[in-house]
């Protein structure tokens, strides 16, 4: 500021020296060509009237402006001319052209044309009807140049004016191209004799006249970074409540302070309350971010934000101005990675058809026994390279905890941001290759049958994420849900945040072929702006209807990631919304733990009809024993201590590790229940990664303590006999997908419940612990089928959790039919489960008994004989 003399004192808003809103303006633009001898300046109007004072910019910045320029009318714009045609080389001078008008403090106007010539930058200035005594002749430009309050450049420029007429005088300015981007300020020296109280001139509004030069005011739409044809970057941003805003680029990847800081105007390169500005793409800036300012706490002058609608993540860097723990992220400069898609096909399948694993890439492929190469394990690439062992398990779905940009400190459900893929999962941990990777990772799943589901985290970020600091008033809930301020929730259904995660929902699907969300602690996307629970939260609604979303799977889970705990909410769905079902996951728990009721185990079994029945069907259920935070599988049967209560397992007799053979064995069969009513239920298995193979957190509920997924344990005893169970149940559930993948709940007729003897079950006994039934196969899409081979018979299953053995009386099988035994989780392996079956005999004249064991379950199958 110093270097500057007191008339050239610039501030950081420089140039609302007469601007205005430019919606309020009818105006006329008057473009300067050089003559064929290079000497005279020739104007052109294009039929524009002008509001006396008012700078406006040029029509021909507009991405809409017509090639052959007619100049067509707009609201609020009143046209004399309606057609003014132009040659070719007049049209590419006219696009580089820029045009700004003022009103002097003593009446008349200032007219400043910005253009190129060849690669440099030049200024006309024309200065026309100011009312002076003296010698007019004489007036003269005193300016300087500048990029923000930061950076003022030591270069003061003096020179007199050009008389053109009695009214009128010019002066042409040039720069080099290598002192762009930057603000030209100046104001008039009037003649010493001129009547005026002083001799400097000034914008009505008395401040100095300026302009940009080697940028352009850019556009609100879209937001983010995007570039034109002629290669040009338009920044655009959401921020309500900064007085000013900062673009800053970086000319080095591994440089923490920005090589240019350039001033966004708020009277020029604000339009509503999105900031925008278009620089030209020969420079060779690398990344970028933003500067707010305002006057609240919320905002950090000092420090370098990223933008929300980043597409590409740099690399990050300490950020000195808050704790060293902390990361800045910056966007960087290019385009989005091409790539061909030409081959692909989403499978696009049924939701009652699915079966779903959920993994954590990361932990997927890091450890060592994965085999994999080292610049493979723990990315996209190395899900890839395992896509066997999820078809040998018949899954057709992965379910992806979230990948966005996250704190590293806390995990993938605190996440930074929103449009890219943590580079972590990248090859080399590169920004560009982490898209490109995720690319081919979606594609090769694809082929393989199978789609990939993200869950999703927007309720909340990590601190120091791309939001903070932006407009937190607009973004957070800050000062308006005390209970939700520390934790940096998000105000999901404010407008400009739920077209943030419309927009990124989007962009996920159209970019990157996803096939569907998992919306993390959903119950908080049903607060309004002060918190308040909605009955039609916006952004559900829009979710539901938007055209490209809506034909995904768009699932609500209300695990909270703060306090680990799941919330029971009625969800408003529009008949477009699945959930994770919750209720499954305890009530399948408490039962086989000896403490639940039938009724809620029936419930269960058929799909959830005191959740689904609301228009919906079991397909919108998304059944769960485990997930990937509270007790993996294993420990839900090995430890139950008190401080683990809330999570419902049972350690069958002994805490924590074990050599005890009826322990081992107790809890074996457990893991075989669990799984097997996972599979027999209607609704959505999915399985978490590791509980194929028995990994376990020691009894910890810390999402930290989960760990590498641990490949050689898929070659134990426990390994192979889980993998080959669940990999029969997928395909079970496959091929009787007549009653095990409804879409819509079973018929009463075709459904009995027994008790052990055949009697009916104690709905009303709570100690009994016993509960049987028979899926009845549709008859008449038996009767469609012309070979007795290919007859569906009934299916019966039992369930017992009593510690004791029980004798069931199998009901008759229907005619022609034999019952044939396929699970029985108390049986040693490899017999207690078999596609072909085993044939249950006779006892007497209609009486089929079997006798099962003490907390098993068992599934047996009426077939024809030999079949």
């Amino acid at each position: 500021m110093a270097t500057l003399p007191p008339s050239l004192a610039i501030g950081p808003h420089c140039l609302n020296s007469g601007a205005t809103e430019l919606s309020k303006l009818s105006f006329v633009t008057r473009y300067l060509c050089k003559s064929k001898m290079g000497q005279s300046l020739q104007r052109i109007d294009v039929g524009r009237k002008l509001f006396s004072g008012e700078v406006a910019q040029n029509v021909m910045q507009s991405r809409y402006w017509n090639l052959d320029l007619r100049c067509f009318a707009a609201s609020r714009v009143s046209v004399e001319q309606t057609e003014q045609i132009f040659t070719s080389t007049q049209v590419d001078e006219l696009k580089k052209l820029s045009t700004y008008l003022f009103r002097t403090e003593i009446g008349g106007q200032v007219k400043v044309f910005v253009r190129k010539r060849s690669v440099n930058h030049v200024v006309d200035i024309e200065v026309s009807s100011l009312q002076l005594s003296g010698d007019e002749s004489q007036l003269v430009l005193s300016g300087g140049i500048h990029r923000s309050d930061h950076d003022i450049k030591n270069r003061i420029i003096e020179t007199p004016f050009i008389a053109k007429s009695s009214s009128e005088l010019a002066l042409e300015l040039e720069f080099e191209a290598k002192e762009a981007p930057f603000y030209f300020s100046f104001l008039l020296k009037a003649p010493s004799g001129a009547n005026l109280s002083g001799s400097e001139i000034r914008t009505h509004r008395k401040t100095n006249f300026c302009v940009p030069v080697g940028f352009n005011q850019g556009y609100p739409a879209p937001l983010g970074l995007s570039f034109s044809t002629d290669g040009s970057m338009n920044f655009a941003v959401y921020s309500r409540n900064a007085e000013s805003l900062v673009l800053c680029l970086y000319d080095d990847t591994a440089s923490e302070k920005p090589a240019l800081e350039l001033d966004l105007d708020p009277f020029v390169n604000r339009t509503g309350d999105i900031w925008h500005a278009s620089i030209e793409g020969s420079w060779t800036f690398v990344r970028y971010g933003y500067r707010c300012k305002g006057d609240t706490d919320a905002f950090n002058a000092e420090r370098v934000l990223l933008d929300p609608y980043a597409r590409i993540i740099g690399s990050s860097i300490p950020n000195h101005h808050e704790s060293g723990l902390l990361l800045k992220h910056l966007g960087r400069l290019c385009k989005e990675p091409a790539f061909d898609w030409s081959s692909d096909v989403c499978p696009n399948l049924p939701m009652e058809k699915l079966v779903v694993y959920r993994l954590n890439v990361l932990h997927f492929t890091e450890d060592k026994s994965s085999k994999l190469p080292a610049d493979v394990v723990g990315t996209f690439a190395g899900v890839t390279e395992k896509v066997q062992h999820l078809k040998d398990l018949g899954v057709n779905a992965v379910l992806l905890e979230p990948i966005f940009t996250f704190d590293e400190q806390k995990g993938p459900y605190f996440p930074c941001h929103f449009f890219s893929p943590t580079n972590l999962y990248g090859p080399s941990n590169g920004s560009v290759s982490a898209i490109n990777s995720i690319k081919e990772m979606v594609k090769n799943l694809h082929a393989n049958g199978m789609e990939v589901l993200l869950e999703v985290v927007f309720t909340h970020t990590a601190e120091g994420g791309a939001l903070q600091g932006l407009d937190d008033l607009s973004y957070y809930y800050r000062n308006r849900v005390q209970d939700l301020e520390r934790r940096n929730a998000l105000n999901c259904n404010y407008p400009v945040v739920q077209r943030m995660i419309l927009d990124s929902l989007r962009h996920w699907v159209t970019e990157f072929h996803i096939d569907g969300f998992c919306f993390i602690n959903a119950s908080c996307l049903l607060r309004g702006f002060y918190g308040e629970h909605l009955s039609r939260p916006p952004l559900i609604e829009a979710i539901a209807f938007d055209p490209l979303l809506s034909k995904t799977k768009i699932i609500a889970d209300c695990w909270y990631p703060h306090d680990m705990m799941p919330k029971e909410i009625r969800f408003p769905h529009w008949k477009k919304w699945a959930e994770m079902n919750t209720k499954f996951c305890t009530d399948i728990r408490n039962f086989l733990r000896g403490e639940g009721a039938l009724s809620s185990l029936a419930t269960r079994l058929c799909g959830s009809g005191d959740i689904f029945s609301d228009g919906r069907g079991p397909a919108f259920s998304f059944n769960y024993i485990a997930k990937n935070f509270g007790l993996p599988l294993v420990d839900l049967v090995s430890f139950s201590k008190a401080e683990i209560a809330s999570e419902l397992s049972w350690n069958c007799g002994v805490e924590g590790p074990t050599n005890k053979t009826a322990v081992l064995e107790r809890r074996l069969k457990q893991i075989r229940n669990f799984l097997f009513i996972l599979f027999i239920s209607l609704g959505v298995p999915v399985l978490n990664m590791g509980d194929e193979c028995g990994q376990s957190s020691g009894g910890s509920l810390s999402y930290g303590s989960r760990k590498l997924l641990d490949w050689n344990a898929m070659t134990t005893g426990f390994g192979i006999q889980t993998t080959q169970f669940i990999s029969f149940l997928s395909s079970l559930r496959m091929r009787r997908s007549d009653l095990l993948q409804k879409r819509s709940f079973l018929k009463e007729e075709n459904i009995e419940w027994y008790g052990s003897d055949q009697s009916p079950p104690g709905w009303e006994d709570p100690s009994c612990k016993f509960l049987a039934m028979t899926l009845k196969a549709d008859k008449e899409e038996n009767q469609l089928s012309s070979e007795a081979s290919r007859l569906k018979g009934d299916l019966l299953i039992a369930i017992n959790a009593a510690d004791k053995a029980e004798i069931i009386i199998l009901p008759p099988p229907p005619e022609g039919l034999a019952w044939r035994r396929l699970v029985d989780t108390a049986l040693p392996y490899p017999g207690f489960f078999s596609a072909d079956g085993k044939a249950v005999l006779e006892q007497m004249m209609g009486l089929f008994a079997y006798e099962m064991k003490s907390l098993s379950c068992t599934l047996f199958e009426a077939r024809a004989d030999g079949s």
